[in-house]
C-alpha cells in the first residue's frame, strides 16, 4: 500500500506542470540558502516581469555564519547586508528546453558591487519550484577588500524554492 502511495504521489508531481516564466506582469519570489567563502546566509529575491523575455527586480542577503579558517570575523550588519537591485534576461522560452524551465542570465547594481548573475529556475507546478543561481561581481566599489568586507563582494552561490505569485 505505502509502495502504491509513493508510486502515486510521483507521477502526480510528474504531470503537473507550470510555466517557468511567462512573460509582463509575471512575478516570482525565491527564498533560499546562500553560500560563498566567509559565509553562508539567506537570500530573498523579487522578479517582475516587464516584457516578454525581461525581468527587473530586488534581491536581499544576509549572512549568517561569518568566519574564516574556523575564526569569527568580526562582521556588523553593514557587512552582513547586501540588497540588489537586477535586470534579468529570462530565456526559457528562447532555449525552449522545458516549459517549466527557464534560464536567466543578469545584472544586478548592489550596495557592496556592480555585478552580474545566471539563474535557473524549474516550476514543478504552477506555484512552486526550484532555483539555483551564480553571482559574481564585475566591479567592486572597494578595489582591496579586507576581512568581512569580502562578505557579498566574490563569487556566490543561492539555492532554494521558488514560488509563482
Amino acid at each position: 500500500m505505502k509502495k502504491t502511495l509513493f508510486v502515486l504521489a510521483i507521477l502526480s508531481v510528474s504531470l503537473m506542470n507550470g510555466q517557468a516564466f511567462e512573460g509582463k506582469g509575471d512575478q516570482k519570489l525565491q527564498i533560499g540558502g546562500n553560500f560563498q567563502d566567509f559565509a553562508s546566509g539567506i537570500n530573498v529575491s523579487y522578479d517582475y516581469g516587464i516584457g516578454q523575455n525581461i525581468s527587473v527586480g530586488l534581491s536581499s542577503t544576509y549572512a549568517l555564519n561569518v568566519k574564516n579558517n574556523n575564526i569569527f570575523l568580526d562582521a556588523d550588519f553593514i557587512d552582513r547586508f547586501d540588497i540588489k537591485l537586477r535586470f534579468n534576461a529570462n530565456l526559457g522560452n528562447v532555449i525552449n528546453i522545458d516549459d517549466n524551465f527557464d534560464v536567466y542570465p543578469g545584472l544586478s547594481l548592489s550596495t557592496k558591487n556592480f555585478g552580474g548573475h545566471l539563474g535557473f529556475r524549474y516550476l514543478f507546478s504552477d506555484g512552486f519550484g526550484v532555483y539555483s543561481e551564480f553571482n559574481l561581481p564585475l566591479a567592486k566599489y572597494d578595489d582591496t577588500p579586507l576581512g568581512a568586507e569580502n562578505i557579498h563582494n566574490q563569487f556566490t552561490v543561492s539555492l532554494g524554492a521558488v514560488f509563482n505569485l
